[in-house]
């Protein structure tokens, strides 16, 4: 009897170990995103997302970025803030293509802003926008889906220029 309950609780312990495994390399796998999933779920007129982060994928370096879904959320942008590390950016995420303008209204610092085509290149970039720009505006030529604002420098450091293709990852892409 004694040996039926060890032999019953190894192999708890041995499945238990394989469970976590699993699910700790499906996490830690670089999965591609669609970017559609980030912005369909639309439910009593409001967008939700099921993470609060999205990596891109541009110019070679991967950004760790803050979803703008909703309106509200796209009209306030980074206005307000001090400032965005290297690494980081905000991701405008439109439910269909057009020309979108932005602002610099209430911006503490400066900022590039790189427009992506639902075909996920590069359509337009407006480097160094600065805050006493405002009421200027900026805005492509061509239709984009999104839109990524970064720190001021990052398209003229990494090279960007239109045309380059751009990568949503997964969240779990640090």
């Amino acid at each position: 009897m004694k040996n039926k309950k060890e032999l019953i609780f190894s192999l708890g312990i041995v499945t238990i170990f394989i469970i976590a495994v699993v699910i700790y390399s499906f996490n830690q796998a670089k999965l591609s995103v669609n970017p559609r999933d980030l912005d369909l779920s639309k439910e009593n007129n409001t967008i939700s997302v099921s993470t609060n982060i999205v990596y891109v994928k541009i110019g070679g370096k991967i950004l760790k970025a803050e979803p703008a879904l909703t309106q509200e959320a796209q009209e306030k942008g980074l206005s307000g803030r001090e400032s965005i590390a290297e690494d980081e950016a905000m991701l405008f995420v439109f439910n269909t293509p057009g020309r979108y303008a932005f602002w610099m209204k209430e911006m503490n610092f400066p900022i590039d802003m790189i427009w992506i085509g639902e075909d996920m290149n590069v359509v337009y970039i407006k480097n160094n926008a600065e805050p006493y720009s405002y009421p200027t505006t900026y805005g492509p030529q061509k239709d984009a889906m999104y839109v990524l604002e970064t720190i001021s420098g990052f398209s003229g450091k990494n090279n960007l220029k239109e045309g380059d293709k751009v990568e949503f990852l997964s969240s779990n892409t640090p």
